[in-house]
């Protein structure tokens, strides 16, 4: 059940983040195991100095292309699972978007399953 938040720097045309999304979906749902129809993302883009980041943090080299994506999801992901996830995003990202991996940041926010209302004023996945 991954919220997905997708920052940027202004300036991508809607059909970019929409690929964006589309991408970030596909990963959720390839190698999470998201269900199918468990889409929910916020893209945003912030002005350049809105959108603050070290270009060489632990030797990887950024540009202004840089994109952030953070999944909140219920904890259980294998290392192995988020490793492929990580690496399937910056994969097609990099095939359909010609976006540098070097320019993918993710950080995945794992949660408890009771920490989740997806609407009505109840836990949704508490039994």
């Amino acid at each position: 059940m991954p919220l997905a938040r997708i920052d940027m720097v202004q300036g991508k045309t809607p059909e970019f983040r929409q690929t964006v999304g589309e991408v970030v979906y596909q990963a959720m749902h390839d190698v999470l195991n998201a269900p199918k129809d468990d889409r929910f993302q916020v893209i945003a883009e912030h002005a350049p100095g809105d959108f603050v980041f070290d270009p060489g943090f632990l030797g990887i080299q950024r540009s202004r292309g840089c994109i952030f994506i953070q999944l909140t999801l219920v904890a259980g992901r294998t290392v192995e699972q988020k490793q492929a996830f990580y690496k399937q995003v910056a994969d097609e990202l990099h095939r359909q978007l010609d976006v540098r991996r070097e320019d993918v940041l993710i950080s995945l926010v794992p949660v408890n399953a009771d920490d989740w209302s997806f609407g009505n004023g109840e836990a949704s996945l508490v039994n």
